[in-house]
């Protein structure tokens, strides 16, 4: 009795030492939560200011260059001749801009289609591969993606070449004489077919090894009762990898589409969007109006028609992935 009589006398008193210490929500508290929040926006001032200034600022030259008329004689004596809106109004008014975005679309879906295929068989490949293989088969795909995209565009030059190429001397050795001096760029067809397999040897590593990095994060718990179940190599693929890897591949297919579209020094280092303009996309048909045909303010128009393109495409990815958020919540 006596000490449960001392515990309840002293209860109160603890409770007054307690609540009589010093508040905490002070002055120095309130300072200190004001400079937390306002620390990630400090540590992000270095890159804001460096996109200002090495994207946002030539966005609003190149926006003001589409307002102009200019061209060699503009540029000779520094005049600046205002037109409004109307480069981008012959731009869409211009049937072969129309052609050239519907050209763009097929080559960007061909590329895209063949580059997440390829990719994706190479990555399950190397989830099976066994430890030499497998990095053997990482450094070939490691040194493809190094090389240089010029570099690597030379090499296909060499290889498609008429007279001296590899491939024409190949096709000449298994039988196909009519192929020993067949000029690769000289259709439309067969010079995309040069263009989508160079695009798509540069493109496939990357997505490769990130897939192949996606299939390590999958427990093989799953694998292992899938097998009890009695699951196929496919019903496996379908029930056990693809949910784990289905973000990936989306997130990657938008990035792949984005490069794939704006591809331009490919493109223009191995056509120069020949024969007769029937290889241009629109990163390549904004460049000969502009640089070649000397209309740049012509060729500024299409380059932010071209960016307005990617934005709709930016945003409708966004959208989804928004969409997917607020679904698994």
């Amino acid at each position: 009795m006596s000490v449960q009589t001392e515990r309840a006398k002293t209860a109160p008193g603890t409770a007054v030492r307690k609540s009589g210490g010093p508040p905490t929500g002070g002055p120095h508290a309130k300072r200190k939560g004001i400079s937390g929040n306002l620390l990630p926006y400090v540590l992000l001032l270095p890159a804001l200011a460096a996109t200002l200034v090495f994207l946002g600022w030539p966005m609003v030259k190149n926006a003001t260059l589409s307002l102009q008329n200019v061209n060699r004689r503009q540029l000779i004596r520094r005049l600046t001749e205002w037109t409004g809106f109307d480069n981008y109004e012959a731009t869409l008014k211009s049937e072969e801009f129309w052609r050239v975005v519907g050209r763009s679309i097929v080559f960007t879906g061909v590329n895209v289609i063949l580059i997440m295929v390829t990719s994706t068989l190479i990555g399950l490949l190397l989830a099976r591969l066994g430890k030499k293989m497998r990095l053997t088969l990482q450094v070939g795909l490691v040194l493809t993606w190094a090389m240089p995209i010029i570099a690597a565009t030379t090499v296909y030059q060499w290889l498609f070449a008429q007279r001296f190429g590899v491939v024409n001397w190949v096709l000449d050795k298994l039988g196909w004489h009519s192929m020993a001096d067949y000029n690769w760029i000289g259709s439309q067809f067969s010079a995309f077919f040069v263009i989508t397999v160079l695009i798509v040897w540069q493109s496939v590593p990357f997505v490769a090894l990130s897939l192949y990095a996606a299939t390590t994060t999958i427990p093989n718990e799953l694998y292992e009762a899938a097998s009890l179940d009695g699951a196929g190599a496919w019903k496996s693929f379908t029930t056990v990898t693809f949910p784990f890897i289905k973000p990936f591949l989306f997130a990657t297919t938008f990035l792949e589409v984005i490069w794939v579209f704006k591809a331009l020094p490919q493109i223009f280092a191995l056509s120069e969007g020949g024969p007769d303009r029937l290889t241009e996309t629109l990163p390549v048909y904004a460049f000969v109006e502009g640089v070649g045909n000397q209309h740049y303010g012509m060729g500024a128009a299409i380059s932010l028609l071209t960016i307005l393109v990617l934005l709709g495409l930016t945003s409708y990815y966004l959208r989804i992935v928004l969409k997917q958020e607020r679904d698994e919540l």
